[in-house]
This record gives structure tokens, sequence and C-alpha cells, in this order.
């Protein structure tokens, strides 16, 4: 059964595909659920490469950016630094219902398949799959190294969802928007949150 409010981690890393990533943001936004930001520096590359969007690196700093492009509270969107050990992702005690990596590196992939937590992203996935609760990496990458996939593989031994951001195209897309959708949508049916991006396989149109 799926159910609004839930509490999502988002991390974005610097793999390519940042559309993929503030769509998915955009789209938890507008369903009520609560998000946890947290992004790398690399990603603040991408960010601006790919969507020319300044992601500011002091944390309150774009929190205040974010809530106000997308018109919502500093409660329901907040935003943490890399290394701000006290957020509550980076404790069991307190973890969100689920985290989604996208898009998520091979760097970042490996050290979470490794059992580092060097930085808050890497922690905060670690809790995930030591509380068992749902983490979704969505890698973007291509072709993957034999490295690149025992590490996908053992990530999901240990109960994570490898989603790459591979679309299909069987809904005839218009726009690259459409494209983009088409990845979010799997997503947000991961999460467990409702959404209208697509039409379902055997719904017709």
């Amino acid at each position: 059964m799926k159910t609004q409010n839930k509490t999502i981690t988002l991390a974005l890393t610097g793999a390519s595909g940042m559309p993929y990533a503030l769509r998915l943001l955009q789209c938890l936004l507008e369903s009520g659920s609560r998000v946890y930001l947290l992004y790398s520096q690399a990603a603040q590359i991408v960010a601006k490469q790919e969507m020319e969007l300044t992601l500011p690196s002091r944390p309150q700093e774009a929190q205040q950016m974010l809530c106000e492009r997308y018109n919502v509270s500093p409660e329901q969107l907040k935003v943490f630094g890399r290394d701000e050990w006290f957020a509550p992702v980076a404790s069991g005690t307190n973890p969100a219902d689920a985290m989604v990596v996208c898009p998520c590196t091979m760097g970042t992939l490996g050290s979470i398949a490794a059992g580092l937590s060097d930085n808050l992203i890497e922690r905060a996935a670690d809790v995930m799959l030591k509380e068992s609760r749902k983490l979704i990496i969505v890698p973007r990458e291509a072709p993957f190294s034999v490295i690149h996939l025992e590490n996908m593989l053992k990530l999901a031994r240990a109960g994570a969802v490898i989603l790459p951001a591979n679309p299909g195209f069987y809904h005839h897309p218009q726009s690259v928007d459409e494209v983009v959708d088409f990845i979010v949508a799997r997503i947000l049916d991961h999460l467990g949150v409702e959404h209208q991006l697509m039409a379902r396989w055997g719904d017709g149109e």
C-alpha cells in the first residue's frame, strides 16, 4: 500500500544525470514527503554544468534557495553538509524511511559497498543497510566494469535496490523531460510514493 508524507533522504553525487535528481526532488516535495538533501562537491559541479544551477556550498544557503525554488518550508526540505555528523541520517536511532542516491557515481557506490563512512552520504547509506531500510542506488555510468558490477551485486545482496538510469522507450517519449520522468517514476514506485508521471503498462492511453 502506498502512503505519502514519508521522510526520504536524497543524495546527489557527481555522476551525470542531475535532471533525474532535481525532478525526483520536485516530485517528492509535491507529494508531501519530507526530504533530507545531501550533495557532494562534485554534484555541485555537475548541477552547474547540466542544469545551470548553482548549489551553494553552505547548507543553510542551499536550503533557503531550494525552499524558495520549490515553495516549501524548511520543515519539509532540510539540507545537510557532508560533515554534519549530528544530522538525523547519521544515526540508526533516527533513520529516514528510505534513501535514494541519484545520480550515483561509481566511487560512491564502491564506498557504500565497502561499508565506508567517510562522509555523510556514505554514512547515511550505511545506516539504511544496517537498519534494513530501503536504499535505492541510481548508477549512471556506461559501460560498467567488472568492479562496478561486483559492487552492485554486493549491494543488491545486502538489500539495496540497484535502479540504473536506463530509460525505456515503449511509452514513446516526446521530450527529454518524458525520458527523465520514466526513471523518476520507477524510483517513486519503489519508494511507495504515488505519482502520475506516466501511464502504467497495460493501462492503455
